[in-house]
Protein backbone atom coordinates (compact mmCIF):
# COMPACT_ATOMS: atom_id res chain seq x y z
CA UNK A 1 0.00 0.00 0.00
CA UNK A 2 1.39 3.39 -0.93
CA UNK A 3 1.97 6.13 1.59
CA UNK A 4 -0.70 8.25 -0.10
CA UNK A 5 -3.29 5.48 0.18
CA UNK A 6 -2.44 4.92 3.87
CA UNK A 7 -2.87 8.62 4.49
CA UNK A 8 -6.28 8.61 2.79
CA UNK A 9 -7.46 5.55 4.81
CA UNK A 10 -6.31 7.22 8.02
CA UNK A 11 -8.33 10.31 7.10
CA UNK A 12 -11.44 8.18 6.52
CA UNK A 13 -11.03 6.53 9.93
CA UNK A 14 -10.70 9.96 11.50
CA UNK A 15 -13.90 11.14 9.83
CA UNK A 16 -15.69 7.97 10.99
CA UNK A 17 -14.54 8.52 14.58
CA UNK A 18 -15.71 12.14 14.50
CA UNK A 19 -19.08 11.07 13.05
CA UNK A 20 -19.52 8.44 15.78
CA UNK A 21 -18.65 10.95 18.49
CA UNK A 22 -21.14 13.42 17.02
CA UNK A 23 -23.82 10.74 16.98
CA UNK A 24 -23.03 9.90 20.60
CA UNK A 25 -23.45 13.53 21.64
CA UNK A 26 -26.69 13.79 19.67
CA UNK A 27 -28.06 10.66 21.38
CA UNK A 28 -27.10 12.13 24.74
CA UNK A 29 -29.05 15.28 23.90
CA UNK A 30 -32.12 13.22 22.97
CA UNK A 31 -31.85 11.29 26.25
CA UNK A 32 -31.51 14.56 28.17
CA UNK A 33 -34.62 15.96 26.47
CA UNK A 34 -36.57 12.81 27.28
CA UNK A 35 -35.45 12.97 30.89
CA UNK A 36 -36.41 16.64 31.15
CA UNK A 37 -39.89 15.82 29.88
CA UNK A 38 -40.57 13.86 33.05
CA UNK A 39 -40.81 17.08 35.06
CA UNK A 40 -44.47 17.57 34.25
CA UNK A 41 -47.17 18.78 36.61
CA UNK A 42 -48.73 15.33 36.38
CA UNK A 43 -46.38 12.37 36.63
CA UNK A 44 -46.51 10.51 33.32
CA UNK A 45 -44.29 7.94 31.65
CA UNK A 46 -41.87 9.85 29.43
CA UNK A 47 -42.27 7.44 26.52
CA UNK A 48 -45.97 6.51 26.58
CA UNK A 49 -47.52 9.52 28.32
CA UNK A 50 -49.41 7.18 30.68
CA UNK A 51 -50.29 8.53 34.10
CA UNK A 52 -49.91 6.19 37.11
CA UNK A 53 -48.23 3.61 34.88
CA UNK A 54 -51.51 2.90 33.13
CA UNK A 55 -53.39 2.02 36.33
CA UNK A 56 -57.03 3.05 36.73
CA UNK A 57 -57.17 6.03 39.16
CA UNK A 58 -60.84 5.42 39.97
CA UNK A 59 -60.18 1.79 40.95
CA UNK A 60 -58.15 2.92 43.96
CA UNK A 61 -61.46 4.21 45.34
CA UNK A 62 -63.88 1.59 44.03
CA UNK A 63 -61.76 -1.59 44.32
CA UNK A 64 -59.36 -0.40 47.07
CA UNK A 65 -56.40 -1.62 45.03
CA UNK A 66 -54.46 -0.73 41.89
CA UNK A 67 -56.12 -2.14 38.77
CA UNK A 68 -54.48 -2.00 35.36
CA UNK A 69 -56.37 0.12 32.83
CA UNK A 70 -56.97 -0.73 29.17
CA UNK A 71 -56.25 1.24 26.02
CA UNK A 72 -59.92 0.79 25.05
CA UNK A 73 -60.89 3.09 27.94
CA UNK A 74 -58.51 6.01 28.01
CA UNK A 75 -58.71 9.77 28.08
CA UNK A 76 -56.15 12.55 27.74
CA UNK A 77 -56.32 15.00 30.63
CA UNK A 78 -53.80 17.37 32.20
CA UNK A 79 -51.01 16.49 29.78
CA UNK A 80 -51.22 12.75 30.47
CA UNK A 81 -53.08 9.72 29.18
CA UNK A 82 -55.25 8.06 31.82
CA UNK A 83 -56.41 4.47 31.42
CA UNK A 84 -59.40 2.80 33.04
CA UNK A 85 -60.52 -0.75 33.66
CA UNK A 86 -64.10 -0.15 32.49
CA UNK A 87 -66.23 2.54 30.80
CA UNK A 88 -67.95 3.54 34.07
CA UNK A 89 -64.65 4.44 35.74
CA UNK A 90 -63.70 6.45 32.66
CA UNK A 91 -67.00 8.36 32.87
CA UNK A 92 -66.50 9.04 36.60
CA UNK A 93 -63.04 10.45 35.93
CA UNK A 94 -64.18 12.63 33.03
CA UNK A 95 -66.99 14.04 35.19
CA UNK A 96 -64.59 15.05 37.98
CA UNK A 97 -60.88 14.48 37.31
CA UNK A 98 -59.83 16.52 40.38
CA UNK A 99 -61.49 13.99 42.67
CA UNK A 100 -59.81 10.91 41.16
CA UNK A 101 -56.41 12.15 40.03
CA UNK A 102 -53.66 11.76 42.63
CA UNK A 103 -52.80 14.64 44.90
CA UNK A 104 -49.79 16.74 43.94
CA UNK A 105 -49.92 15.37 40.39
CA UNK A 106 -48.75 11.93 41.53
CA UNK A 107 -45.57 13.20 43.18
CA UNK A 108 -44.68 11.87 46.63
CA UNK A 109 -46.25 14.29 49.18
CA UNK A 110 -43.51 13.66 51.74
CA UNK A 111 -40.87 14.71 49.21
CA UNK A 112 -43.02 17.68 48.17
CA UNK A 113 -43.10 18.70 51.84
CA UNK A 114 -39.28 18.59 51.76
CA UNK A 115 -39.25 20.83 48.70
CA UNK A 116 -38.37 18.27 46.01
CA UNK A 117 -40.37 16.44 43.37
CA UNK A 118 -40.12 12.65 43.31
CA UNK A 119 -42.57 10.60 41.27
CA UNK A 120 -44.91 8.30 43.17
CA UNK A 121 -45.85 4.81 42.04
CA UNK A 122 -49.15 2.94 41.94
CA UNK A 123 -47.62 0.23 44.16
CA UNK A 124 -47.33 2.67 47.07
CA UNK A 125 -50.55 4.55 47.69
CA UNK A 126 -52.95 5.79 50.34
CA UNK A 127 -56.32 7.48 50.32
CA UNK A 128 -56.52 10.17 52.98
CA UNK A 129 -59.41 12.60 53.25
CA UNK A 130 -61.01 11.23 50.07
CA UNK A 131 -57.82 11.98 48.10
CA UNK A 132 -55.41 9.54 46.46
CA UNK A 133 -51.70 10.00 47.19
CA UNK A 134 -48.84 8.10 45.55
CA UNK A 135 -45.45 7.56 47.16
CA UNK A 136 -41.98 6.89 45.85
CA UNK A 137 -40.71 5.07 48.94
CA UNK A 138 -42.27 2.79 51.54
CA UNK A 139 -40.71 4.95 54.27
CA UNK A 140 -42.51 7.99 52.86
CA UNK A 141 -45.83 6.19 52.86
CA UNK A 142 -45.33 5.03 56.46
CA UNK A 143 -44.36 8.53 57.64
CA UNK A 144 -47.33 10.06 55.83
CA UNK A 145 -49.75 7.48 57.25
CA UNK A 146 -48.52 8.23 60.78
CA UNK A 147 -49.15 11.98 60.48
CA UNK A 148 -50.87 13.03 57.24
CA UNK A 149 -51.86 16.49 58.51
CA UNK A 150 -48.24 17.46 59.13
CA UNK A 151 -47.12 16.50 55.62
CA UNK A 152 -50.20 17.81 53.84
CA UNK A 153 -49.84 21.25 55.41
CA UNK A 154 -46.21 21.63 54.35
CA UNK A 155 -46.66 19.89 50.98
CA UNK A 156 -49.62 22.12 50.09
CA UNK A 157 -47.59 25.20 50.94
CA UNK A 158 -44.59 24.09 48.89
CA UNK A 159 -46.61 22.65 45.97
CA UNK A 160 -47.80 26.12 44.97
CA UNK A 161 -44.17 27.09 44.26
CA UNK A 162 -42.87 23.70 43.03
CA UNK A 163 -45.55 23.17 40.39
CA UNK A 164 -44.60 26.49 38.78
CA UNK A 165 -41.08 25.12 38.21
CA UNK A 166 -42.45 22.06 36.40
CA UNK A 167 -43.19 22.01 32.68
CA UNK A 168 -46.68 22.89 31.54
Amino acid sequence: MTARRQERNGLRRGIAVIALLGCGFACTEVDFAARAATSERVVADRYTGLAIGGFDPVAFFTDARPVQGYSDYEVSQGGAVWRFSNPDNRAFFIADPDVYSPGFGGYDPVDIARGVTFAGTARLWLIVGQRLYLFGHEDSRAAFAANPARYLLEATRRWAVLKETLAR
